[in-house]
């Protein structure tokens, strides 16, 4: 292949490439903090990448490590049974809220009550952007989206799904639990490097919820987007560690 540096013993490596997300998408931003992390530990050639079905599964050949597609709401069992058939793997599951939180949500809590020694990075955008911008678990309370033309109303649909809290309450302590952002890039690197350690070190699940922007959908400019982000969503997921074996949680 042109262009590609000659491998070592410790990685491989391949050109950088333009992402397939929509402009402002952060999907991106997530995707380059994990290969970042990656890289730095220095675990790209026995790590093992799983990706979803919806806007998670443009990033099958973002990385130069072995990868999987799944089907909707099934990367985590997939991971979970590559990590239990190879425990010297490194496994990653990356998902959308509707692949983890709805479809994929009796997975997700199984795999969290196991202590499953896999680490799970779930993109929150608020709907389910892939197909247009329908409602999903974590659509906020008055948000319009094409489902919730006047806003969600909790009275009919619930409330948001809090993944990380309820995925804490399952776990034991060994298990690691964070909410990143985004809009917090080297907090966001710091809670992936702490989720694959988490594995590395063979301690227990490790989970990690990413809020991230969707303005396609969201129907946002950039200033209208961030403010959505920060002051919205922000607000009712709390960014922070939860649960954490290396010892105060970061806020």
């Amino acid at each position: 292949m042109e262009n590609v540096a000659p491998a070592t013993p410790k990685s491989w490596y391949l050109p950088s490439k333009p992402h397939k997300f929509c402009p402002g998408c952060g999907h991106g931003i997530v995707l380059k903090a994990l290969g970042e992390v990656i890289d730095e530990l220095e675990i790209q050639d026995k790590t093992i990448f799983g990706c979803d079905i919806g806007c998670s599964l443009l990033s099958w050949d973002f990385f130069a490590c072995d990868s999987t597609q799944t089907h909707h709401g099934r990367t985590t069992p997939v991971m979970v049974g590559i990590k239990r058939a190879r425990p010297e793997l490194i496994t990653i599951g990356y998902m959308g809220d509707g692949g983890g939180y709805s479809i994929g949500s009796q997975h997700l809590l199984n795999a969290a009550v196991r202590n499953e020694k896999v680490t799970l990075i779930l993109v929150n955008n608020t709907n389910y952007g892939m197909t247009g911008g329908q409602m999903a678990p974590t659509t906020l309370p008055g948000q319009k989206t094409e489902t919730t033309p006047f806003g969600r109303d909790p009275e009919l649909t619930g409330y948001p799904t809090k993944g990380p809290e309820f995925v804490a309450q399952l776990t034991p302590d060994n298990a690691y639990v964070a909410r990143a952002t985004v809009s917090k890039y080297k907090q966001l690197k710091r809670f992936l490097r702490n989720a694959l350690r988490n594995q590395i070190e063979g301690n227990g699940f490790s989970f990690v919820e990413v809020l991230s922007t969707c303005p396609t959908n969201w129907r946002t400019n950039a200033q209208q987007t961030w403010h959505f982000l920060e002051d919205e969503m922000e607000q009712y997921f709390p960014v922070g560690e939860l649960k954490s074996p290396f010892g105060k949680g970061d806020k």
